[in-house]
């Protein structure tokens, strides 16, 4: 893939489901392209959910949202990846690997011959295991495969921190790192509120100790890797926030950005870590992934960054890519 600042502004979507019909409609809203193509192999489906949002749009952004095949792909500056069977109540994200990993090898190496220069946003579950998944299958080049990865996560996490010592979200930064899912983790050591040092803002600010001790912290770990399955036992889906997560991504590329986002893409040679996909912050622009963002981690930050992989790694071992 060349040196190519995104320009134009046509989006596809495989999968008109719950998630790649939430998508659609966050780009309506936010006006994030001039032009949608809805791909499912439900064609009914695809079509009811691009009539549905095309007869809104007088009163948001224009945009040509319609329904299509495969070859519609053709011309795409972004392809978002939803296909496969979504995640069930009482079900781990690995538990849908081959089976969707089976899907995302039929159909993805014949999108990306008509879509060769195209950045490939990959939404489907495991998230990790199948952005790995496209870059074995086609010859797509790693800086145009990314996943959402841990970039809900981290706004998750955001959140509940932000919670803890009342103040907006935008004012507290972390990250979420390493798997969607189970092993990922949190490097304390790069939070940060109000441009301080975590830490150091509880200390200055006199503030709870209980609200931020080792064991408030780890409740966090948990309440942000259990977070998508709280709601999914609640309404038996997520799309509403991995959609305006997308949009984030989407709007970091069209408009060339360079924002540092904790996406998941191949990891070679970070933290001693290769041949995985998993999040680590990128800069996100108008090629794809265009740098890496590699902060300094506490040893035990990269051991379990390390074990995050190792998990990821177990997995693929047991798969079948040819």
């Amino acid at each position: 893939m060349g040196e190519v600042t995104k320009n134009g502004t046509k989006i596809t979507i495989l999968g008109a489901g719950n998630v790649g019909a939430s998508i659609a409609y966050a780009f309506a809203i936010a006006g994030t392209c001039s032009e949608l193509v809805l791909v499912d192999i439900a064609k009914d489906k695809a079509e009811g959910e691009a009539m549905d949002i095309r007869q809104g749009t007088s009163f948001c952004h224009p945009v040509n949202i319609y329904d299509g095949d495969y070859e519609d792909a053709a011309g795409s500056d972004i392809v978002i990846v939803t296909l496969g069977r979504a995640r069930k109540p009482g079900q781990s994200r690995i538990d849908l690997a081959q089976s969707n990993v089976d899907i995302i090898k039929s159909v993805i190496p014949g999108i990306a011959k008509a879509a060769p220069d195209a950045v490939y946003v990959v939404v489907s579950n495991p998230v990790d295991i199948l952005t790995y998944t496209i870059l074995k299958c086609t010859s797509l080049s790693p800086s145009q495969v990314i996943g959402t990865g841990t970039l809900l996560d981290t706004a998750r996490l955001r959140s509940l921190l932000a919670d803890k010592v009342n103040l907006s979200p935008q004012s507290v930064h972390g990250y979420v790192f390493g798997e969607h899912g189970d092993t990922s983790m949190i490097p304390w050591s790069l939070a940060a509120i109000g441009g301080m040092q975590m830490s150091e803002y509880c200390k200055a600010h006199e503030y709870n100790n209980e609200a931020l001790n080792e064991a408030a912290l780890e409740e966090m770990v948990v309440d942000v890797r259990k977070a998508g399955a709280e709601v999914i036992q609640r309404k038996g889906a997520t799309f509403y926030a991995i959609a305006l997560s997308v949009n984030r991504i989407c709007q970091a590329i069209l408009g060339d950005e360079k924002a540092v986002l904790p996406v998941s893409t191949l990891i070679n040679d970070r933290y001693g870590i290769s041949d995985v996909c998993f999040s680590l912050p990128c800069v996100v622009g108008g090629n794809g992934v265009e740098r890496e963002v590699n902060p300094p981690l506490l040893p035990e930050e990269i051991e379990k960054l390390k074990q995050s992989a190792d998990a990821l790694k177990a997995v693929l071992s047991g798969l079948n890519f040819d």
